[in-house]
């Protein structure tokens, strides 16, 4: 009787842990089918993914736009060919770059950070998109350096710095150097996760590449604590000429000028500050000990800093129509045209003309040594601050 008493309670208590082993076995399976993360980063790749996919499509048509524009209004109309505008050429080309490797970034995050194309092409693309990002921060600091030099430096230097030769050169090292670099990262063997692109990966296997980023990072810093360096004695010197000698012609023009310098500071502390202050921290994450929660905290905030290294391609346009005449000429034509304003502007224009003939034609025969003597102080102002336009 006993024996037949304790075989229910016997098969109950078996069935039970039974039941519980399979919904233990069940939950671990679904959890390792829902968050695929050999490395065990325990980071949650999807919280993100569809603002990253709408602010990134975005920054594509925008950057695409204003860059082609740029680069046929510096290849198709008549400009000053001088250093700025060279590298004011291969930064163009460099967003453009940059832009292109968009779209697969709006891809993978639309389909809920899944990679379907192949751990080579991923390669390519994330490699791609960082060597434009670096090529755009050494132009813009060439750039800041080109200007002081010619500001700050005498006629001899200023005339070897509007030939385009020696910048021309500089942009093709770069170019080479950069390509070099990729190509080197793009053989070296690692082991991709499946389906998994441009997201939070270890590095204590791969401590090597957290020394390179290490080594880009101080690079970076020294290049804007040299930006910040340069523009603001940029600015003080042209301020300072236009206010120690207000009758200059170009007195006005110098203040403008300032004021346009900073333009590029502030291009470089938007755009690339935040993104290599938050890289120091999300290093750290992947080369030593770190809770998932701070992994989750460092991979959300190199996402957005990210986000706003890749604005930069849509910011250079405008940082082409505050330094280039070609390009802001062009521009204002393109929107009159768009605006049905050309007429407008024509009836303005022979207005204009027909007032200044008629001054001409009143003007005494003292006004054309006012007019030399006009061209004179002119091209002594452009000596004395050593400005070389575009």
């Amino acid at each position: 009787m006993t024996k037949n008493l304790s075989t229910p309670a016997t098969t109950s208590s078996w069935t039970l842990n039974s039941s519980l082993f399979l919904i233990t076995a069940k939950t671990s399976e679904m959890n390792l089918t829902m968050t695929p993360d050999p490395q065990q980063t325990c980071v949650d790749y999807g919280a993100l993914q569809i603002p990253l996919a709408v602010l990134y499509s975005i920054i594509f048509v925008l950057g695409l736009v204003g860059n082609l524009v740029a680069l046929w209004v510096f290849f198709c109309v008549h400009s000053k060919k001088n250093s700025v505008r060279v590298f004011l050429i291969n930064v163009a080309f460099a967003d453009l770059l940059l832009v292109v490797c968009l779209p697969f970034r709006i891809l993978y995050h639309s389909q809920g950070n899944v990679w379907n194309l192949g751990p080579t092409l991923c390669k390519v693309v994330g490699n791609l998109f960082y060597m434009n990002m670096y090529i755009s921060v050494t132009l813009l600091g060439l750039i800041s350096v080109d200007r002081y030099l010619k500001i700050h430096r005498g006629a001899r230097v200023q005339h070897r710095l509007r030939s385009t030769k020696w910048s021309s050169t500089l942009c093709a090292v770069i170019w080479i150097v950069a390509f070099a670099l990729t190509s080197a990262l793009l053989m070296s063997k690692n082991h991709p996760e499946l389906n998994r692109c441009f997201h939070y990966k270890l590095l204590h296997n791969a401590k090597w590449k957290a020394y390179i980023n290490i080594f880009v990072l101080v690079v970076f810093w020294l290049a804007f604590v040299s930006l910040v360096v340069s523009y603001g004695k940029i600015a003080l010197k042209l301020l300072r000429t236009s206010q120690e000698k207000p009758d200059l012609p170009n007195a006005s023009h110098y203040t403008r000028t300032a004021r346009k310098s900073f333009f590029i500071l502030f291009l470089f502390t938007v755009c690339f500050v935040p993104y290599h202050m938050v890289r120091v921290f999300y290093i750290k994450t992947q080369i030593a000990d770190a809770s998932c929660f701070w992994r989750n905290v460092a991979d959300k905030a190199n996402e957005v800093a990210l986000l706003f290294s890749a604005l930069n391609s849509c910011l250079d346009p405008v940082m082409y129509f505050l330094l280039s005449s070609s390009v802001r000429k062009e521009v204002l034509r393109l929107v009159s045209n768009m605006f049905c304003v050309r007429d407008v502007a024509a009836v303005s224009g022979s207005s204009s003309t027909l007032e200044l003939d008629s001054k001409t034609r009143g003007r005494t025969d003292g006004g054309q040594a006012n007019v030399s003597l006009i061209s004179h102080l002119k091209a002594k102002a452009v000596t004395e601050s050593g400005l070389a336009g575009l």
